[in-house]
């Protein structure tokens, strides 16, 4: 616990003078009683009216003290329960994702079932938007503004090669904070080597067909983002059996690569999950169980101390009322 104002705490050297000023009080009345020949501890049979006499003096003792530590204005950590962390949505805008085994396109099924998922998340989470086809580029940078959010979803096209590499790595780089590119002579030993962070509390969805173009290997950058604690959930798109596409008059064959997610997944103790139609690729999001990490918040609890002290001097004077018709 800790406090706002702890100098107040010194006004409980209080309770230590009501207490040498009741027992004062106390015997001095007893004293006065005895000079008429009376015992109180004799008006009732047994020690009722011991027990009587100094029970509701020291619920109000106890309330006094809770009233005083409430100046302080304490605060405690609570772990509520709710999640917080970073989800990035990246998409692969390829060509390929103009194919039209999931309806009307594999893209625009991804970016609808996509929408679906970003309304249903809390305020707690933090969701940016990458868009990757030869190259990739962080749209929106982690934010709980969902309104910006859709807007960059809603405006994503399809054209180009694919290369999941960029996709995470550049995934990587928002959750870090960071402008992350993967230069033209770097090889799959310095991407190892890289230490950007750890961020548990993050988590990457990818949507792709898994058509990998570039040279840079997925897996070593799976590997880096496994070395970050954040996992790759990847969401495949298209069906197994593939499609034609027709680009520029050639009709062009493109299938989804489901064992490169799967590696992908796998790596980073993520899920892969596979999608064949629209209305599955949303059943498909409400699995992805993101699983981030709470974190403590906090929490002023000087009302709450002030509510247990009202509630304290209420329960004493009901019962001082009722045993002795009076409030002392």
């Amino acid at each position: 616990m800790t406090f706002t104002w702890p100098i107040m705490l010194a006004s409980l050297a209080l309770v230590p003078v009501l207490v040498v000023t009741y027992v004062w009080v106390t015997r001095r009345r007893d004293a006065s009683a005895a000079q008429f020949g009376l015992r109180l501890s004799d008006t009732t049979p047994g020690h009722a009216i011991f027990s009587r006499r100094h029970l509701a003096p020291a619920i109000f003792l106890g309330a006094i003290a809770l009233l005083l530590v409430s100046l302080a204005r304490p605060s405690v950590v609570l772990a509520l329960p709710r999640l917080e962390g970073t989800v990035i949505l990246a998409f692969d805008t390829s060509t390929s994702m103009k194919a039209e085994d999931l309806k009307p396109t594999r893209l625009d099924a991804a970016k609808r079932a996509a929408s679906a998922f970003v309304r249903k998340q809390p305020r707690t989470i933090k969701v940016g938007v990458v868009a990757f086809s030869d190259n990739a580029f962080v749209l929106v940078q982690p934010t709980d503004a969902q309104e910006e959010i859709l807007a960059a979803i809603d405006g994503l096209n399809a054209q180009g090669g694919t290369s999941l590499s960029s996709g995470m790595y550049t995934s990587l780089g928002a959750i870090a904070g960071k402008v992350l590119r993967i230069p033209d002579n770097a090889t799959e030993d310095d991407l190892a080597s890289l230490d950007i962070g750890h961020f548990s509390s993050s988590a990457i969805v990818l949507l792709s067909d898994g058509e990998q173009t570039s040279r840079v290997d997925p897996l070593a950058i799976a590997d880096l983002a496994a070395g970050a604690g954040v996992r790759v959930f990847t969401v495949g798109i298209g069906k197994p059996g593939g499609t034609t596409l027709t680009i520029d008059g050639y009709h062009v064959a493109t299938t989804l690569n489901e064992a490169l997610l799967k590696q992908i997944a796998a790596a980073t103790e993520g899920t892969y999950l596979r999608a064949e139609d629209e209305q599955q690729l949303l059943e498909t999001y409400k699995k992805i169980d993101l699983g981030l990490t709470t974190k403590g918040k906090p929490t002023e609890v000087t009302s709450v101390l002030a509510g247990t002290a009202l509630a304290l001097l209420v329960v004493g004077s009901v019962l001082t009322i009722r045993w002795f018709g009076r409030v002392p």
